[in-house]
């Protein structure tokens, strides 16, 4: 089975909840859908599948996006750790002039292309490992990447040296650990509904943020 059929065959095409304009390839369940990739693929030690649910950082950036279009229009875009390819469909739909989805999942670039797909629009997925790379991104999005702590750093390093050169970076996150709250600044903040099966209550505080200018 072909990764792209192994998705369409083990999730549903839904709405997503705060953003409704918006459709994605998503599972009801994580455990179970991460047990089904490794035997129905073959492959040994795949990463959880992230591409499969609609995360509230994500969310809320993407609501941030569509309720603000300006953010992204005519602009190029990345959006990083980009899992279901949420946020680069948010950014496409509001006009960006080209938008990129990364992660080093090869599960969720093929979601990312599954689920513009099904938006009507077009995001290029890529695999590599970006951080540290500077490709001359107008804005760069990043939704829930701080759930680790050695991560955090690395790609907080990075986002703030993207934004010190002038990209605009906008980071969604529903107070996870190693946020660096104190080299941020909120923009908005939502109630994003989801659910327990990835989170610890079904409505999370969600906030975005970009880094504090100096």
């Amino acid at each position: 089975m072909t990764r792209s059929a192994f998705i369409r065959a083990n999730t549903r095409l839904l709405p997503v909840p705060h953003a409704p304009e918006i459709r994605l390839h998503l599972a009801d369940e994580s455990v179970p859908l991460w047990k089904k990739t490794e035997e129905e693929l073959q492959e040994e030690g795949l990463p959880p599948p992230f591409w499969a649910f609609a995360w509230a950082g994500g969310q809320a950036l993407a609501r941030y996006i569509l309720d603000h279009p300006e953010t992204v229009r005519g602009r190029t875009v990345l959006d990083f750790a980009s899992g279901s390819g949420l946020v680069a469909v948010a950014a496409a739909m509001a006009g960006a002039a080209e938008v990129t989805g990364a992660d080093i999942d090869v599960f969720a670039a093929e979601a990312i292309l599954l689920n513009a797909e099904a938006n009507g629009i077009r995001v290029a997925p890529r695999a590599d490992d970006v951080i540290g790379r500077d490709e001359g991104w107008d804005v760069v999005l990043a939704g829930d990447v701080c759930y680790e702590r050695d991560m955090a750093a690395r790609v907080m390093d990075w986002l703030s040296a993207l934004a010190d050169r002038g990209a605009t970076v906008l980071i969604g996150d529903p107070g996870r650990s190693y946020l660096p709250k104190d080299r941020l600044e909120a923009v908005a903040e939502y109630r994003v509904p989801t659910t327990r099966e990835l989170e610890d209550s079904e409505i999370k505080k969600t906030q975005v943020w970009r880094f504090r200018r100096i």
